[in-house]
């Protein structure tokens, strides 16, 4: 036993003074640059959004008490409404989970004033979602434009993007803008409203997008989602333009698909497997304006049931699509991504892992005369407090931008449900800091060399940075986000329907009540 203590000790010190060298120290004090570099960004973002909750409290002052439907309140003008565009929303579905109604309903009871479709696409009858959106149409008949369409299975693409472009087919023939949205999105009542304006103000834009607003439903896995997606949010708080897109909200020009034009169409059909990377790299290579504005931020309820092997394979299909690519140049791109994200990943770790023997070094040198030496000759202590310091930092900066963009969003649904940062665990969230960073690079080399990913029940396959292969596995039941049943069916009390409450509101949602900040 002694023997063992001692060679433990022996370890021990020979790790602090490794990590004292030169070359630890810099790794460590790069560890904090990157705390530091992530504070300054999102202190950023917070400012950007924080400016739209100051802009929409005055509108409310100056006598606008639907500032979160516009700006000016002349707007609401019927003369107004009835010059606003057609838009054709489109939503490709799969599966049923317990968020799928609320959101659904955030969808279609928008107040935007112009002629408006939605096009629910599933790919087959068999899909849980068919019956419960035609439930939900059925129930909205008399106030509502909206079909669902069964797009059948893919064979080119993947089912999402099939589904997008079936109903891209499929759109009115007025329709003068796209919406492409997600099952989990959340929108607010004046968000259609907010995209057209912004596309109608500069017709350059080729994309607009907006940012998820994750709400950790309380397990480790749903946190590591939370830290993956908040680095992401400084690139959409922009106010403007922007280089990043969110497959889950993207508004276009309808002509760019019916005209095919920089190859949208041949672009995602031919082989995409991810239809924001596909985007970006076609806007990117053609030099088109990606914009999102600063209303566009979404809350995002991840399924209460969300384990970390689903969090496990959500990493995997993020790291996946950086395999995929429509171009030489495209290629180059998503290689220095995956360099870069795999670098900074734990660069950002190993100072943490270097902090731990720094620690253990101290609680074990009064009991050791090898590790007291290797502790009397090491700056450990002073490295861990720095370090302590840059992290504290950088989670007081996540918080803020958080608790700004929770403000924001619940100023933009007055009507609905708020959301709350007292549910976020920032113990947690440090720990998926620490979790996500270090599994990212090993995410990225296995989806690089297995060229495959199980994605909702169906396994894509990688030729050339191409969909070459699909094999549908019927034996999948979750999605891998939303907690989806895929092959079951979800039934609610006769007493209790949810889809009789959301006909109940739908009345609220026209008649908004005088917004009070």
């Amino acid at each position: 036993m002694a023997a063992m203590d001692a060679a433990a000790d022996a370890m021990l010190a020979a790790a602090s003074r490794a990590f004292s060298s030169t070359f630890a120290i810099a790794i460590q004090i790069q560890g904090c640059m990157i705390c530091l570099i992530l504070a300054l960004g999102w202190a950023a973002a917070s400012i950007v959004r924080k400016r739209t909750i100051l802009n929409m409290r005055r509108k409310h002052v100056d006598g606008n008490s639907f500032s979160f439907l516009c700006d000016d309140i002349d707007e609401l003008e019927h003369s107004f409404q009835e010059n606003l565009p057609r838009v054709s929303v489109i939503m490709p579905l799969k599966g049923f989970g317990e968020h799928n109604l609320q959101n659904w309903r955030t969808q279609i009871t928008s107040l935007y004033g112009g002629p408006l479709e939605f096009l629910f696409v599933v790919e087959s009858k068999d899909d849980p979602a068919y019956h419960a959106v035609s439930r939900l149409i059925s129930d909205y008949k008399d106030n509502l434009e909206a079909k669902v369409i069964v797009a059948g299975f893919s064979t080119t693409c993947s089912q999402k993007i099939h589904n997008q472009l079936i109903g891209v087919e499929k759109m009115h023939k007025d329709t003068k803008y796209v919406l492409f949205l997600d099952d989990d999105v959340r929108l607010h009542p004046g968000t259609i409203g907010a995209l057209t304006k912004e596309m109608e103000k500069n017709p350059e834009i080729f994309i607009q997008t907006g940012y998820p607003l994750d709400l950790p439903s309380g397990s480790l896995g749903s946190y590591c989602i939370y830290e993956y997606h908040m680095p992401c949010s400084m690139g959409f708080a922009t106010g403007g333009k922007t280089f990043f897109l969110w497959g889950g909200c993207m508004m276009m020009h309808a002509d760019d698909f019916r005209q095919d034009r920089y190859g949208v169409v041949s672009g995602l059909r031919d082989g995409g497997y991810s239809d924001d990377m596909t985007l970006a790299a076609i806007a990117g290579q053609h030099k088109r304006l990606i914009s999102s504005p600063p209303v566009a931020v979404f809350p995002h309820p991840l399924a209460s049931d969300l384990s970390f092997s689903r969090y496990w394979n959500y990493l995997r299909k993020q790291t996946f699509v950086l395999e995929s690519y429509v171009s030489k140049v495209n290629w180059m791109m998503n290689r220095a991504l995956f360099t870069t994200h795999c670098y900074l990943s734990w660069g950002f770790v190993w100072p943490y892992i270097m902090a731990l023997v720094h620690v253990l070094t101290a609680l074990r040198a009064p009991y050791s005369k090898i590790v007291k030496e290797a502790f009397d000759s090491s700056c450990g202590l002073y490295l861990v407090g720095l370090l302590f310091i840059c992290t504290l930092i950088e989670l007081v900066s996540m918080w803020n931008l958080t608790k700004v963009e929770i403000q924001l969003c619940n100023m933009l649904s007055p009507e609905g449900p708020k959301v709350s940062l007292d549910s976020y665990n920032w113990g947690l969230v440090f720990i998926a800091v620490l979790v996500d960073n270090f599994l990212y690079p090993i995410s990225a080399f296995r989806s690089h060399f297995s060229q495959s990913i199980n994605w909702s029940g169906i396994r894509y396959y990688l030729r050339d940075g191409k969909i070459s292969k699909i094999e549908r596995e019927n034996g999948s039941k979750y999605t891998d986000l939303g907690g989806k049943h895929l092959y079951g069916k979800r039934t609610y009390p006769p007493n209790k329907s949810l889809l009789g409450y959301l006909s109940r509101t739908l009345a609220q949602w026209h008649q908004p009540k005088k917004y009070d900040v």
